[in-house]
């Protein structure tokens, strides 16, 4: 009694563990806004599957009548029907398909949409730990795998239940004695897909992670080609791409070892259903309990219904990748941001005099701070300068303003309000900020520049080109602001980015500005038209500045050394310069030299 309730939990469990309910029930909503469209093509798979038993069900009249009463007449018009009906089964095929691909590239559209915006939400951190080739898996060829699936096992699922309804009543109509044995075959052939999910699940984590891995070297190897090609990396690269690629295979290999046998399986199983109706139909048709019609048909009706089952095995495996892909796009649509807004958080309208750290702590790995309980209090429109050698956390302090982490210790304050009380949009509203390398993405000048305020004047594009030191530039190029500058602005060089930067920002107007090595990639020359354009940037406004070069820092109100975490120095240039001992005084005096 306690192992009959064991097999019947098991497979209980092997039923929830194939989440069909549950992944519809998600993805509803998304089908919802074209439920029309939905439910009309899965009515016509009704007609569809239901008339593939009229080739059967005719054959016993044919039969009985042409073959054995050698009656031909009053069955002419049976092949005529037959013709009829493939020619209306094969127009509703068509229909079912462009509304299932019509419904189906909508709902895709629409998961991407929600991905995509899911995506460009994300905290930094994040990106931090997610490879591009896994991003682009998750958020693109999983909603494409996710919907390609729910449509075909739709279909698939709606047509072949009809047709197996309707093959069934043609089965019963014949011999109820040998559709008891069809039936029961039937059942043994299909069980063995409940156990599907459970074999391939933790494979299929492994080749999301090896597909993702084989995407990361077609965007290293376009991001990072110049690198390649002046290293002379082809023969490296090319050995890693052919590690990965060994790497699929081999979870391609597995993938057949545990589903491989599906389909020979199934495929024996009903063999046996079928040398099972022939043994048993030609003991009734000796007993005069069923005709040879009768019999022509039931064997016609259990080949038709028995056909798509003994290939179904790599189907339902290749259905089950698709639930377990819709898991995976669930999964990222419902992840709650690290970062977000507190519940009626308000809006951060100005600042009015001061933002202040108070005891602040940050550590990108627990154990492992980069910042230590540190002070410090920037009055509105002065300058502060982080200076420091590399890794001491000087980045990190500017990104933790607007939010980029939060912090594990302490607070950041604006006018006395911890700033992750503010509505976050509105915090990063009142902060613009020019990377070392600021990213441009495609299209013009023009569209780069008004990323900073989608609904600017032409005066005020043209004040922000001009303050930008970009007008000059400008005025070279044929179709000035209306010049394409390429991916990532590749037509361009480094002083022209950093220009087109500064302009984003100034056109932003925002009362805090953040330039963390805004010049340090840049020639002399090009630091010289940059540096200028940070001047006029910096006018009124409250500034972060963190650099390497010193000499970018001089005019700060107040220079913040940073050492291990630590705030170890502050004043001005000419107070830290007058301490020997000071390390911004040996600092400078080595660039300097």
């Amino acid at each position: 009694m306690a192992s009959d309730k064991k097999e019947k939990l098991s497979f209980k469990e092997k039923i929830k563990n194939m989440n069909l309910v549950q992944n519809y029930r998600k993805i509803l909503p998304y089908v919802r806004p074209y439920m029309f469209r939905a439910i009309l093509a899965l009515i016509i798979t009704i007609p569809i599957g239901s008339m593939d038993a009229v080739i059967a069900w005719v054959l016993k009249p044919y039969m009985d009548t042409v073959m054995i009463e050698k009656r031909v007449q009053s069955t002419s018009l049976i092949p005529a029907l037959i013709i009829l009906f493939s020619l209306a089964q094969s127009l509703l095929n068509y229909a079912s398909t462009y509304l299932n691909t019509w419904v189906g590239t909508k709902i895709t559209m629409d998961l991407k949409f929600d991905l995509f915006k899911k995506l460009v939400h994300n905290d930094p951190s994040f990106f931090d730990h997610n490879t591009s080739g896994d991003i682009q898996f998750r958020f693109n060829t999983d909603a494409e795998m996710a919907c390609s699936g729910l449509l075909n096992n739709l279909k698939l699922f709606t047509t072949r239940i009809f047709s197996s309804i309707s093959l069934i009543g043609v089965l019963l109509w014949n011999s109820w004695q040998l559709s008891i044995i069809a039936i029961v075959v039937l059942f043994g052939a299909l069980y063995p897909l409940t156990g599907v999910r459970r074999k391939i699940k933790d494979i299929m984590k492994q080749t999301v992670f090896s597909g993702s891995k084989i995407m990361t070297h077609y965007n290293e190897a376009f991001s990072g080609n110049r690198v390649i090609t002046s290293y002379n990396l082809y023969e490296y690269q090319t050995n890693q791409f052919k590690e990965t690629l060994r790497s699929v295979f081999k979870l391609g290999m597995k993938m057949v070892k545990r589903t491989g046998m599906l389909t020979p399986m199934m495929h024996f199983v009903i063999s046996i259903g079928i040398a099972g109706v022939i043994w048993v139909g030609s003991y009734l048709i000796a007993r005069n309990q069923l005709t040879p019609g009768g019999f022509v048909s039931f064997i016609t009706a259990l080949l038709m219904l028995y056909h798509p089952i003994k290939s179904m095995g790599t189907s339902f495996a290749n259905v089950q990748m698709s639930f377990m892909a819709m898991d995976r796009v669930f999964e990222r649509l419902e992840e709650i941001p690290k970062i977000r807004n507190k519940k009626n958080a308000p809006k951060l309208e100005k600042i009015n005099s001061k933002i202040q750290y108070k005891d602040v702590s940050f550590a990108y790995v627990p154990g492992r701070p980069v910042l230590k309980s540190v002070n410090l209090t920037i009055p509105k429109g002065h300058t502060v300068a982080f200076v420091g050698n590399s890794g001491g956390g000087k980045t990190t302090f500017v990104n933790l303003l607007p939010r980029f982490y939060d912090v594990t210790g302490g607070a950041i304050m604006i006018d006395g309000t911890d700033i992750r009380d503010f509505d976050l949009y509105s915090l990063r509203d009142k902060i613009a900020v020019v990377f070392q390398d600021n990213v441009l993405f495609g299209g013009t000048i023009r569209d780069n520049i008004l990323l900073g305020k989608e609904d600017a004047t032409e005066e005020e594009i043209r004040q922000a080109v001009k303050n930008a030191c970009l007008d000059e530039f400008i005025g070279t190029l044929p179709q000035g602001l209306d010049t394409e500058i390429g991916e990532r602005g590749i037509l361009l060089s480094g002083g022209q980015r950093q220009r087109i930067a500064i302009a984003r920002a100034f056109i932003k107007n925002a009362p805090i500005v953040i330039l963390d090595e805004a010049t340090s990639a840049l020639d002399n020359k090009s630091e010289q038209i940059v540096q200028q354009a940070i001047y006029n940037l910096m006018e009124d406004r409250t500034v972060f500045i963190v650099a390497h070069r010193l000499s970018t820092v001089r005019n700060a109100d107040k220079i913040v050394v940073i050492d291990h975490g630590d705030i170890v120095e502050t004043g001005t240039h000419d107070e830290l310069v007058a301490r020997e001992d000071s390390i911004y005084a040996s600092l400078y005096k080595t660039q300097l030299k």
